[in-house]
């Protein structure tokens, strides 16, 4: 009785411990989506800003030119 006892809690800790490690794989996994997401809006954002100074320096040099 004792065998089976100690080899149900020993493969019910294996299983627990493989659940748990595969959770913890997807959810590392979800993770890095979501840095990759905040990744990608952040270098567009930073596209978007660049984008703007460029033409503000270019309507500064229009109107510079135009005086």
């Amino acid at each position: 009785m004792k065998k089976l006892t100690l080899l149900a809690l020993t493969l019910g800790a294996i299983s627990m411990g493989t659940g748990c490690h595969r959770n913890t794989r997807e959810s590392a996994k979800d993770d890095m989506e979501e840095a990759g997401d905040k990744a990608q809006d952040k270098a567009e954002d930073a596209a978007d800003a660049t984008g703007d100074a460029v033409e503000k320096a270019g309507d500064k040099v229009e109107d510079a030119t135009d005086k």
